[in-house]
């Protein structure tokens, strides 16, 4: 089972995605007013049981970013072995991850167009799997780390690169560009520890494979990342973390290849979806 955010008639609905279109639960939860209040009530797992006897609602809708009120975004950097090397300068793999916020307001949905800003045109893609937290905890072990996991979905980490040269120690303002990444198209249920593990992630523009790597690659496994951020954070219900991408982002090119108006990129997982996006310039 899937369940996304989407429009349809005007209005935004939270639902389950099947073969013959979407099923609007709003009113079966009229608790809560999106998947992110769901989750954060520990209701998660009963979108599944109630959309299991439902009938599809919507047959056009159009997508939304999949928890567009998400109140805490946490990216990781820089986290496959490939990625490290990109950066040219000898470094060995580091002792402690890399990690900056994104805000909601960052993202889109899928099949939405991502927004190249009119003052800086180096627009980037990163392919991503992002975990959402189902279950609260602080100082969680790694053997005990995928408990907390209530869903997967998939991430485009857009970049302005220019921007997050702009200051020594941070990136965020290169990071969140209004709808410069995306998240989506659905959350999947967690159900098995193989969704991760034995997860391949490749990510295309226009049809050409850019990146394609295994999460079980990452120099700081999820396990290890929930393990590290809850030491410093009570983790939360409906937080995410963008768990890193591999290497083949378009500023590592020689010249780099930086989206632009028309391109069309594409991230995808077995067992998560394809999460696509195009590329427009912002309307000013």
């Amino acid at each position: 089972m899937k369940f996304a955010t989407y429009t349809a008639d005007g209005e935004t609905f939270f639902g389950a995605i099947t073969d013959e279109g979407a099923i609007a639960l709003n009113g079966e939860f009229p608790n809560h007013a999106s998947l992110f209040e769901v989750i954060a009530a520990g209701e998660f797992d009963q979108l599944t049981e109630v959309a299991g006897v439902k009938s599809v609602t919507h047959r056009d809708f159009a997508y939304e970013m999949v928890m567009p009120d998400a109140r805490r975004i946490l990216c990781v950097g820089v986290n496959f072995p490939d990625r490290n090397a990109e950066y040219k300068d000898g470094s060995a793999q580091p002792k402690f991850m890399s990690l900056f916020p994104r805000f909601a307001s960052g993202f889109t949905g899928h099949d939405r167009p991502l927004i190249r800003p009119p003052e800086n045109h180096t627009l980037d893609y990163e392919g991503e799997v992002a975990i959402v937290i189902g279950k609260a905890g602080r100082r969680i072990l790694q053997t005990d780390a995928y408990d907390h996991i209530a869903a997967l979905t998939l991430c485009n980490e857009g970049t302005i690169r220019d921007w997050v040269r702009h200051a020594k120690f941070n990136v965020t303002q290169g990071k969140n560009w209004d709808n410069s990444g995306a998240i989506g198209p659905w959350l999947v249920p967690f159900v098995d520890p193989a969704q991760l593990d034995d997860a391949r992630i490749q990510t295309r523009v226009n049809g050409e494979l850019r990146q394609d790597d295994t999460l079980n690659r990452m120099m700081f496994p999820i396990r290890r990342e929930i393990e590290y951020i809850s030491t410093f954070m009570t983790l939360q219900p409906g937080d995410v973390i963008v768990t890193g991408t591999p290497t083949g982002a378009g500023a590592r090119f020689d010249p780099p290849k930086y989206l632009v108006p028309g391109d069309v990129v594409e991230v995808s997982v077995d067992g998560i979806g394809t999460l696509r996006n195009t590329v427009e310039d912002e309307q000013v």
